[in-house]
């Protein structure tokens, strides 16, 4: 979501040439610095998103005195491996007293609990870490909640009604990057705001110092909440375009997009010229129906095609779509490796020494080889020593591997499939 212009405001005058920036090569004006934001929100759990800007949030604090004790505090949540082979979530709560730390954390293992039950997250709960990063507030609840004249004072400044839309849930995001900067790592960030009311948005324009891209806010205790988050990954992990289209666009006369989701190209032309998702048109989709060529996305009714009639990137509720999840796989990667171990590879061990890996999901093959050949007896285990690998009491060092590769049926593109493949090897004691 980035880019985008208010849509009350939108015109046919307009229409050629707002839209997201990699769909056309046509220009953009762009809103001055830190001056407006492009957001994403949703009317309905059932409706399609919209889009407004609303007054950029000031530069993040260059330090953040906690408030009260425990505020800036991390507590981890999921734990999979070292920060840097696996995806770092970060969820940071508004609206939380002092007192109410727990209830938030509680909050953040329901809600992650939701997301990593949508595919491609089940299949990939093995890549994720999940952190909390307590924000104490003065007063629990948020602003806007239930009604526009509520005001609270909250750690990130989380209000509904914000720009006039009473289901955009909009936060301080300078004191979003500051929070966020105190976890371990940041590959994505959520916010959850202490409430039961329906809402969210997406803020995926941010260029965030700590290194997440956007960052989603939805509410707490809202039981559909979690699918504003959903929705915002799919932009900001899996590169994704928005599948739905607004009529005031007409007819999109730009360049081919950038994104692995919609197409200038029809589905036998996607095919002839070896493009886009075709190889997976024709293929039942977990959306419903079978991966095609379906007119209408990235904002434009005509001139641009989508693969399934209603995915998750169209309305909420629905599942990613085939090309879709390969999208997000894709995203998982460049934040996570394959295989990880908690014991690093700069020192030798020894030879009764234990050697234990984590795959990222249920299709990666574990391998084992001593200098070079595979033990094929230790094939699929994720503990060894190196003398149950049959290293020698020689005298020598030997170098023990672990290589995996991830062989899931979702990722068709041989490219990505080169990116699923990691070895770590250790070297043994003299």
């Amino acid at each position: 979501m980035r880019r985008r212009i208010r849509f009350a405001a939108v015109t046919a005058a307009l229409a050629a040439v707002a839209v997201t920036a990699p769909v056309t090569a046509q220009a953009v004006a762009t809103p001055p610095p830190h001056r407006t934001q492009s957001v994403e929100y949703f009317t309905g759990p059932d409706g399609h998103p919209r889009h407004t800007t609303v007054p950029a949030s000031p530069a993040p604090p260059k330090s953040l005195r906690p408030s009260a004790r425990g505020d800036g505090d991390v507590v981890p949540i999921v734990q999979n491996g070292p920060v840097a082979n696996k995806l770092d979530v970060v969820f940071i709560g508004d609206g939380y007293t002092a007192g109410q730390q727990g209830a938030f954390h509680a909050a953040v293992r329901a809600k992650w609990a939701k997301m990593s039950a949508v595919e491609p997250y089940a299949s990939y709960r093995g890549l994720f870490n999940v952190w909390a990063v307590d924000a104490v507030s003065r007063e629990s609840g948020v602003s806007g909640d239930p009604g526009k004249d509520v005001v609270r004072d909250t750690a990130l400044r989380s209000a509904f009604f914000c720009d006039g839309v009473e289901r955009l849930l909009c936060v301080d995001t300078g004191r979003v990057e500051a929070y966020a900067a105190k976890a371990p790592a940041a590959d994505l960030v959520v916010v959850l705001s202490n409430s039961t009311k329906y809402g969210g948005a997406g803020y995926n324009d941010i260029v965030s110092k700590v290194g997440y891209d956007g960052i989603a806010t939805a509410s707490s205790d809202h039981p559909k909440s979690d699918q504003i988050a959903v929705h915002e990954t799919g932009h900001s992990l899996g590169k994704l375009a928005d599948e739905y289209q607004y009529d005031e666009y007409g007819t999109y006369t730009g360049a081919e997009p950038g994104e692995a989701n919609i197409s200038k190209l029809t589905a036998d032309r996607m095919t002839a010229q070896r493009q886009k998702w075709y190889r997976w048109i024709g293929r039942t989709s977990p959306d419903g129906g079978a991966v095609g060529a379906y007119e209408g996305g990235g904002y434009y009714p005509r001139g641009l095609y989508r693969p399934t009639e209603n995915s998750i990137m169209r309305s909420l509720g629905r599942e990613f779509n085939l090309p879709g999840r390969e999208a997000m796989i894709a995203g998982f990667y460049r934040h996570a490796s394959v295989l990880a171990s908690e014991r690093g590879t700069d020192g030798r061990v020894g030879r009764n020494d234990r050697l234990a890996v984590r795959a990222s999901a249920g299709s990666v093959v574990v391998r084992w080889y001593v200098d070079g050949r595979e033990v094929r007896d230790a094939r699929g285990r994720t503990a060894v020593t190196p003398r149950s690998l049959g290293v020698p009491a020689d005298g020598r060092a030997h170098k023990v591997t672990a290589s995996a590769a991830d062989t899931t049926e979702a990722v068709r593109d041989p490219l990505l499939r080169e990116r699923m493949r990691t070895s770590l090897t250790w070297e043994t004691t003299r």
